[in-house]
């Protein structure tokens, strides 16, 4: 089985940007409990993390050829303006896709509320720190194979 992360901007920045809202885990936490579920489930996930909007949709588009079965994304800011990002989740209609958010966006700012990527997902989890990573992937794997 092979899944995909994605993470968009900022996010490579954990365990040093807003700490009260993100946590003191870096990014090199999180990859390496990503790692571990992988191992665990028996899963090849790759992580994928960029500030960039084009790359990260080159990244999705490259999902249709390459054998990803199951996508969770946290598109950072992008969540609340990325209709390209949207369109490009839209387009993989058999793949399963979870967009995942550390903070609680329904408790935070009103810019925060609204997600325009989620509409493209299947599912959305939000406001369990790094563990939402975890949700998200097994969430993908049971979802995988049911379309």
């Amino acid at each position: 089985m092979k899944l995909l992360v994605i993470n968009g901007p900022n996010l490579n920045f954990l365990g040093i940007r807003e700490q009260s809202v993100y946590g003191k885990e870096d990014y090199e936490y999180l990859l390496n409990l990503i790692a571990k579920k992988g191992e665990a489930v028996g899963a090849k996930i790759e992580v994928f993390q960029s500030n960039h909007e084009g790359a990260i949709i080159d990244r999705i588009q490259d999902a249709h050829t390459d054998g990803t079965q199951g996508i969770i994304i946290n598109p950072g800011a992008y969540t609340h303006y990325s209709y390209a990002i949207h369109d490009a989740l839209l387009d993989l209609r058999t793949v399963p896709k979870i967009e995942v958010h550390i903070s609680d966006i329904s408790g935070r700012e009103e810019f925060r509320k609204v997600s325009v990527t989620a509409p493209a997902c299947d599912l959305q989890i939000y406001g369990r720190g790094l563990q939402g990573y975890l949700d998200g992937i097994d969430e993908a794997i049971k979802r995988i194979g049911k379309d």
